[in-house]
């Protein structure tokens, strides 16, 4: 396993993360715990040191599987979770919360469910534009002076909601989404966070999915699965005739890169996020012992020059790639409604 310096945390994390979205439960289909538990457990014994989790992945489902997980392998985990969405009494759908008190209260809920001492990295979840982001990372600096948290960092957050987060304090690290069909954070997130020493955790490594080399342009989605309206946190890559665009772009990188490799198409997919060195981990999500395997050995695979070329020019022909990432807006409107700003007073 490679590992890479993660920000101004000082700490190697694995050059592979392993994401935990897929075993919520609620998002990509129903899940079997049991086996996700074995994935989690098998990654750690393969080297992967990094585990991102979250409350809202499944309500909580997804943590008390990694808590399981860590049994007798806490130690050899940066383990990363978030808070800022919450379902609070009577709602129907999660909301965004980033308030004080919401933080405060839900860093110990994690670590009761997590069954652990302390939270290595805590993120924000996603910006919630009703509470200042300077007042909502003082609050994380709250919960590293407490000994609850060792780094603390946001997800999703433009250049300018950074700048007021770090009013605060320095952010360690952030989250965001980043592979093939989404190059959105190289315009400015990224050289910011080289600028700043910041860690990067790139989500979404196999675009969701579409890089697995397993869709097809008649596919349909589990009802659960949040996949089934086509749009990806802002970009419709899957809406209407793009499926089919882009099966076919996925399917030429495969043929025309891959197979030539003898690699499956997601070493390819796992060794482009990587390329670029700003990406401290890249989050990979595996639901079994096997989806895992066929993984892991991206992270010592490197393209050539005339293969990223190559990839290049086959991704010309993508759809419904946009430029602008709108995190108060489009990029994750099933976490329910976003509130109205209030006016300054």
């Amino acid at each position: 396993m490679q590992y890479r310096r993660f920000g101004r945390t000082n700490e190697q994390v694995s050059a592979m993360g392993f994401g935990t979205w897929p075993m919520s439960g609620d998002r990509y289909g129903a899940i079997e715990i049991d086996e996700a538990v074995k994935a989690i457990q098998a990654a750690i014994d393969a080297g992967v040191n990094c585990v991102d989790t979250a409350p809202a992945y499944g309500s909580g489902h997804s943590e008390t599987a990694v808590a399981r997980a860590l049994k007798g392998r806490r130690d050899k985990v940066l383990l990363v979770t978030k808070c800022g969405i919450n379902r609070k009494p009577g709602q129907a759908t999660p909301a965004r919360d980033s308030s004080r008190a919401n933080i405060l209260a839900e860093v110990d809920i994690s670590l009761k469910r997590l069954e652990v001492d302390y939270i290595d990295v805590y993120l924000i979840h996603w910006p919630d534009q009703n509470v200042p982001y300077e007042e909502s990372f003082a609050a994380m600096d709250e919960c590293v002076k407490a000994g609850k948290v060792r780094f603390v960092g946001v997800s999703n957050y433009t250049v300018e909601q950074m700048e007021g987060c770090m009013k605060a304090r320095p952010i360690d690290v952030i989250q965001v989404g980043y592979h093939m069909f989404d190059r959105r954070m190289e315009k400015e997130v990224f050289p910011f966070c080289a600028r700043n020493d910041i860690g990067v955790m790139g989500y979404g490594s196999l675009a969701h999915g579409l890089l697995t080399g397993t869709f097809s342009a008649d596919m349909s989605f589990d009802s659960m699965d949040w996949r089934g309206g086509g749009v990806f946190f802002g970009q419709p890559l899957l809406k209407g005739q793009n499926l089919g665009t882009n099966v076919e772009v996925v399917n030429r990188i495969k043929a025309e890169i891959a197979d030539p490799r003898g690699v499956p198409l997601t070493q390819i997919a796992l060794a482009w996020s990587l390329k670029n060195p700003v990406v401290s981990t890249a989050l990979v999500g595996s639901r079994t012992p096997r989806e895992l395997a066929s993984n892991l050995a991206g992270t010592e695979l490197t393209l050539t020059d005339d293969e990223v070329a190559r990839i290049e020019e086959i991704m010309k022909g993508a759809a419904g790639m946009h430029d602008v990432f709108t995190p108060l807006r489009q990029a994750m409107e099933e976490w329910g409604p976003i509130a109205e700003a209030q006016p300054a007073t």
